[in-house]
């Protein structure tokens, strides 16, 4: 069943206060935050009176009434295309892939095609769920280009908007592992730092602690290589708290060990006694190993793991066998 049309929201003392994109996604289940805050700077929120709307931050007040105007989900510009996809689960709601490194999740300027999404048009066809809006059938998540794992799609709008509220409210588990430069002090900790867009860089994320949403990565070292105080490298378990843009990048970064092969938070960070084949590793050594959920039509638990990709799996083999002189 489509959401497009016209929708009525009038919100009462409770939402009094609150953003107006977070009030309306409170409002419209359907409807993620993301595509309300999209809906919003397209111009289909107004006032009762015929105001429009352009900021989604703005507060709402009590006894306001809006209008938003939902349209017909257009049809995925992608073209279907057959590409190998590691599928760990399908039934009619849902699938779950083991996205390989180096395969970009939808199109975007300098990437058109053989993307997650155009793989998913040729393997589901047109049942993929549309409310991700162009560009993004079925996607609930994302990961990086250049990070591996685990991914949960949604093949229709019932399992897209349970799938979206799970992720909103971080009702599930997220276990990444990560290859760092260095390793942290603590064998295990906790990193609250808010993360925002940088203030010069609008293409990176940065710690912002007076500007930046919350942000929680729960940390644990696995893996010490070279000295024990002073290690090259070390391979981190990191569980999400939030779902920030770049999160565990990021934090690792703010911690003073940003990942391995990190083109953007890690540029700087080298080890004159490491093997070259740590200082050259040709992507950021991230994977998403772990998604855990409750299935949104059956409610069952859902469990999937994977195993680190080979290029991965071969770098961490090779410094367990590597001497470290410092």
């Amino acid at each position: 069943m489509s959401d497009a049309g016209r929708h009525f929201v009038t919100f009462d003392d409770s939402a009094s206060g609150e953003r107006l994109d977070r009030a309306l996604a409170a409002a419209l289940p359907s409807l993620t935050r993301s595509r309300v805050k999209a809906l919003i700077e397209s111009r289909r929120v107004a006032l009762a009176d015929g105001r429009t709307i352009e900021e989604p931050s703005r507060k709402v007040k009590t006894g306001e009434r809006f209008v938003v105007d939902i349209p017909e989900a257009e049809p995925a510009e992608p073209q279907p295309q057959a590409l190998d996809l590691d599928i760990l689960y399908e039934d009619s709601d849902l699938l779950v892939v083991d996205k390989p490194a180096g395969m970009v999740v939808h199109p975007a300027p300098g990437n058109p095609d053989k993307t997650l999404v155009n793989a998913l048009l040729a393997h589901c066809g047109a049942s993929l769920s549309g409310i991700g809006g162009v560009r993004r059938p079925g996607i609930v998540h994302r990961l990086d280009k250049n990070t591996s794992g685990v991914m949960v799609v949604a093949k229709n709008d019932f399992a897209h908007r349970a799938l979206a509220r799970l992720f909103a409210s971080h009702d599930l588990i997220r276990i990444y592992q990560a290859l760092v430069w260095g390793g942290p002090k603590q064998k295990r900790g906790t990193i609250e730092a808010p993360i925002g867009r940088h203030p010069v860089d609008r293409k990176r994320m940065a710690v912002r602690t007076s500007s930046g949403r919350p942000a929680v990565t729960e940390y644990w070292v696995e893996r010490h290589f070279g000295p024990a105080l002073k290690p090259v490298a070390s391979l981190l378990g990191a569980k999400l708290g939030t779902g920030r843009t770049h999160q565990v990048r990021v934090h690792f970064a703010h911690l003073g060990c940003p990942v391995v092969g990190d083109p953007v938070y890690g540029r700087k960070a080298r080890n004159a006694a490491a093997p070259e084949s740590l200082k050259n590793f040709g992507r950021q050594a991230l994977h998403a190993q772990i998604l855990q959920f409750k299935h949104p039509r059956t409610r069952q638990d859902m469990h999937f793991a994977s195993e680190l990709p080979e290029d991965f799996r071969k770098l961490v083999s090779e410094l367990n066998t590597v001497k470290y002189y410092l």
